[in-house]
């Protein structure tokens, strides 16, 4: 393909449609880490597992097929100036996709969110259909978010027969690796190096490593793991294979084929080995000193490709930078197209968003690095305080002035949550905690609650949802409280508790059209709790 300099665009649309890819990329990691890292759903135990193994492929698939064309449109400049362009989420029918990818996904969250894991796997057929009708209108809004209505016959006029053989072979990547999984077991010495060098990587780092050559079992301090398939580390061989087949018939034009196949493929598989064996030295040190079920579940095949993904995408990274291995001086232009670029901390769309994906992943982070994650929260605050101070210019430039009916309403939010509670479980390993290490745990989670999680949550909830998805009329605000209220109670758990209170902090938003209003609501109704919660000593009310 060619590669000559695109014309410039606008910025804001440009910026708008790569934080789309972004976005849409978190919550896929999102909801592979929840269902298959975190909740342990196993098919075997759902009496359904032939209908749940199949979803669990096409998951892996549409994970397969969507970076499939991400590379495509990545590396088709023409066409992607023309998706960026066409791709305005303010206008009304990006709304209603809004509309139906979020409730898609609030869908697809339902089942955890109502479930332990033991009864996921007990009620997986009850939630099957739950989780497919929401597969699906995800899928579908954030498709028809990034490639427009009337631009989707562009995409398949100019992509032609080249985005068909992306599909095709993205799609076909799961069945790469199943067609390379007996080579694990042909060849014992494949066994044996991984073996070994998991071994020297865990005996550098000072552990004593027990081996068990015959029957392939490694482990230190009582946590063990067998080298089966869930070892073998295949899913990157196929990966690798796979994308980089994509990248090779995207960049045929610029790229030296003959150096990629014969020098840089054979390295990446290398490499590819390597961090499987950094991987299972990783979950072998997790599951001894930490955590034996996370690192169990840290075999999953979910997670093997999670990681074998992005290993995949950072040497076509390095490969796209490398001007030795391109026929041009010029290295093929995947650098942002020509104009001015606002700062990233300066962005308010930014400011609104990051903080809150941030927030996110940090709990994610603490219950895989924490038995009890509670006891992690200082991490989490200080992840949350890090983030916050970087946009602080956007932040800061939010009209603060004190508003009595915000006051009024945040108190009301905070009695109301406060009358409400019926008691819970206390959070797990707080107990335990003495002098100052409890003092610092108490002093992070009343700030944290008091002062950065109104900013983070009306930051994302109120100052862009219920912005994206609200309208000129009547009805299409309505409709924005509605979902961004009920995006809101199921984070929180306490649905209808939590559902009056994103009620409530939406009004007081559109009232004079301030977000810093809604985020001193919340700020005064966290306190109270807090602080209800610091004299009686029940952290459970927070």
């Amino acid at each position: 393909m060619g590669c000559g300099r695109v014309t410039r665009i606008d910025p804001a649309l440009r910026h708008q449609f790569y934080k789309l890819m972004v976005l849409f990329a978190l919550e896929m990691l999102a909801i592979v880490l929840i269902f298959q890292v975190f909740s342990s759903v196993e098919c075997r135990l759902t009496g359904i597992e032939t209908a749940c193994r199949a979803l669990r492929s096409a998951t892996i698939r549409i994970l397969c097929v969507g970076i499939g064309l991400g590379l495509f449109i990545w590396f088709r400049p023409n066409l992607r100036r023309r998706l960026v362009t066409a791709a305005d989420t303010a206008n009304g029918e990006a709304r209603r996709w809004w509309a139906v990818h979020l409730i898609g996904l609030g869908l697809i969250f339902v089942p955890w969110l109502r479930a332990d894991s033991a009864s996921l796997n007990a009620d997986f057929q009850a939630h099957l259909v739950t989780l497919l009708a929401g597969a699906v209108l995800a899928a579908i809004g954030a498709l028809f978010l990034l490639v427009p209505r009337r631009e989707m016959s562009t995409l398949l006029r100019d992509g032609g027969g080249g985005l068909a053989l992306v599909v095709l072979v993205a799609a076909l990547i799961p069945d790469l690796a199943d067609a390379l999984a007996p080579l694990w077991w042909a060849f014992r010495g494949l066994i044996l190096v991984t073996f070994y060098g998991v071994a020297v990587v865990l005996a550098v780092l000072g552990f004593h490593v027990v081996l068990s050559p015959e029957t392939a079992t490694i482990g230190t301090e009582g946590f063990f793991v067998e080298m089966a398939g869930s070892c073998s580390g295949i899913e990157g061989f196929a990966l690798t294979a796979g994308f980089f087949a994509i990248y090779s018939v995207l960049m045929r034009d610029t790229l030296r084929l003959g150096r990629f196949w014969l020098i840089v493929f054979p390295l990446a598989l290398l490499v590819s080995w390597l961090f499987n064996v950094l991987r299972i030295a990783v979950l072998i040190m997790i599951g001894a000193r930490i955590s034996p079920e996370l690192a169990v579940n840290g075999f999953h095949s979910f997670a093997g490709w999670l990681f074998f993904t992005v290993l995949a995408l950072g040497v076509i990274w390095v490969v796209q930078a490398r001007p030795a291995l391109h026929r041009e001086a010029e290295v093929a232009e995947v650098a942002p197209e020509s104009g001015a670029r606002m700062p990233f901390r300066e962005d308010p769309a930014a400011a609104l968003i990051a903080p809150f994906i941030v927030f996110m992943l940090s709990g994610l982070l603490v219950q895989s690095l924490w038995q009890a994650p509670a006891q992690g929260y200082p991490l989490q605050a200080a992840l949350m305080a890090a983030v916050l101070w970087l946009f602080r210019k956007p932040l800061l430039a939010l009209d603060w002035r004190l508003d009595p009916v915000a006051l009024l309403g945040g108190a009301v939010v905070g009695v109301g949550w406060i009358l409400s509670f019926r008691g819970g479980p206390a959070p797990e390993g707080v107990s335990q905690l003495t002098g100052a290490a409890l003092t610092g745990w108490v002093l992070c989670r009343v700030l944290g609650t008091t002062l950065l999680v109104p900013v983070i949550e009306e930051g994302f909830f109120r100052g862009y949802l219920l912005q994206l998805l609200g309208g000129r009329s009547a009805w299409q605000t309505a409709l924005a409280v509605g979902v961004t209220s009920l995006a809101f109670a199921l984070l929180h758990g306490r649905v209808i508790e939590a559902g009056l209170a994103g009620l409530i902090f939406a009004g007081i938003a559109l009232r004079r059209g301030r977000l810093g209003d809604a985020i001193l609501a919340h700020a005064v109704a966290n306190g109270l709790i807090a602080l209800t919660a610091l004299l009686t000593g029940d952290w459970s009310l927070i």
